[in-house]
């Protein structure tokens, strides 16, 4: 039974598999995505966001830290530079696990693993689908500026001018 066991070992030796789960975090940071199975990219993701949490504080020690567990400078620098400021006003939650279907030769449950912010289609979808903010009752939200309420009142008097001049 595995009581408390909280670690996947993926039948892998424990330097084989921190050696694995540092190139794939490596290419994850430098691709955006990765297509693997399902166990480790449920793996992956419990190694790769606390690297990803480390680079809100830009220091040399978090870089330090950071680089201990990559082994990989590109792969920091991106992680630091551009990764960085997209995901700086996120609060968790960085990547994204989209099931792919099943692998012919062994059945193995298929995944691709991407970083959340760098999807462009998922973003231009959930920016189209932003609808007007509406009222409890289901109605508009009423316009409440000044100037949207003195532009109708200022072509009323307009039109009044006008018909009185004719």
């Amino acid at each position: 039974m595995r009581h408390g066991c909280k670690v996947n070992k993926l039948s892998r030796t424990h330097a084989h598999r921190v050696a694995m789960l540092s190139n794939m975090a490596s290419s994850l940071i430098l691709h955006k995505r990765i297509n693997t199975t399902m166990a480790k990219a449920k793996a992956l993701r419990g190694y790769v966001e606390p690297l990803i949490t480390k680079t809100k504080a830009d220091s040399t020690h978090q870089r330090r830290v950071v680089f201990s567990y990559l082994q990989n400078k590109e792969a920091v620098k991106e992680l630091f530079g551009d990764v960085a400021a997209k995901v700086a006003n996120r609060n968790g939650g960085y990547t994204r696990i989209l099931k792919l279907g099943r692998r012919l030769g062994d059945g193995a449950e298929m995944v691709m693993m991407e970083l959340v912010d760098y999807n462009e289609a998922m973003l231009k979808d959930t920016a189209a689908t932003k609808k007007a903010k509406t009222t409890r009752r289901g109605g508009k939200k009423k316009a409440t500026s000044t100037e949207e309420v003195a532009a109708p009142a200022a072509a009323e008097t307009e039109a009044t001018t006008e018909q009185s001049a004719e």
